[in-house]
């Protein structure tokens, strides 16, 4: 699959920062599904002003995206046009206030959980078993076995699309599961989270029995992205999707996971026009099954090239 090579025009009408552009990045190796097109121009800001500043300054018709680290993302083979943004590890700051931490949005979800163990606090462990960032997590109430974010989150800093900085509380956030009800385009600095006094030795226990779960559950080691559908209401995602008789199913170098098949696998040749074509045949597999639509946990960003979608029908 060849994808869309960029002119090199938007980085040299973007405002000049502190910190670094660079035009036709590709993204493939910056996401789990290891496929995709290039970002137009990818950029690592030098530290929250220098964020801001550019989100100010920037030519209004110039479209931002946000990434993290590519857990929860599908980039189309067309690439991303615009200007990609990577935060870096200046986003990854954490201090602690007793039972409260409070995290930069390019931390990892894992690294958050081993900060919350190692100053005895819980609550975060759930998080070993989300690959993401807190950005991220934050975003889509990220969760797994029987919690979620919105259960330790207190309050967040975030960035709207002109570059001012707001405070938001959890309720202001509307979740509901695997959804915020907020303006999409907000970009998530960071956020405070609270929980509960519990020794190191508890802890690390619980996050034992996550990461022993989740590796026997699911294809971590082969490229993939995180649960492919949200759960609907009532059902469990990958029950629907082997009743349908999915389970095994390909497309090109794309198959929907013998192991868990609500997770698609990149056998090692996958275009990402396989692996969403692949999605929709499982989405309309199982309506046709169930009258159930399942809709996308997968975030896809880009332009889609050589793909003939396949969707439900109502």
């Amino acid at each position: 699959m060849t994808a869309i090579k960029f002119s090199n025009d938007l980085a040299e009408r973007l405002p000049s920062q502190r910190g670094r552009f660079k035009a036709n990045v590709c993204l493939s190796k910056s996401t789990w599904f290891r496929v995709g097109g290039p970002a137009e121009v990818m950029f690592w800001p030098a530290d929250l002003n220098d964020l801001m500043v550019f989100l100010q300054n920037k030519p209004d018709a110039v479209p931002v995206t946000v990434i993290g680290i590519g857990s929860n993302l599908m980039v189309r083979d067309g690439g991303v046009p615009g200007v990609v943004i990577r935060l870096s590890k200046v986003f990854e700051e954490v201090s602690i206030c007793g039972m409260e931490i409070k995290a930069g949005g390019g931390l990892s979800n894992l690294k958050l959980a081993n900060v919350a163990r190692k100053y005895e606090i819980s609550g975060f462990e759930f998080l070993c078993g989300i690959p993401g960032t807190v950005g991220g997590s934050i975003r889509m109430n990220a969760g797994a076995y029987g919690f979620e974010i919105k259960d330790i989150l207190q309050r967040v800093t975030a960035l709207d699309k002109k570059g001012n900085l707001i405070d938001l509380s959890v309720s202001e956030l509307r979740y509901s599961y695997r959804h915020s009800d907020i303006a999409k385009d907000l970009i998530y600095i960071g956020g405070c989270f609270k929980g509960s006094s519990a020794s190191t030795i508890k802890i690390t226990n619980r996050m034992k029995a996550i990461r022993k779960e989740r590796e026997l559950a699911q294809p971590v080691k082969t490229p993939t992205g995180g649960s492919t559908f949200v759960n609907p209401p009532g059902y469990k995602a990958w029950e629907l999707i082997d009743a349908a008789g999915c389970r095994g199913l390909a497309r090109g170098g794309a198959v929907v996971s013998e192991k868990h098949c609500n997770f698609l696998i990149n056998t090692g040749s996958a275009s990402a026009a396989d692996l969403e074509g692949l999605g929709e045949e499982v989405r309309h597999r199982v309506f046709e099954d169930s009258g159930i639509k399942l809709d996308w946990e997968i975030q896809r960003i880009g332009i889609g090239v050589g793909i003939n979608l396949r969707e439900p029908s109502v």
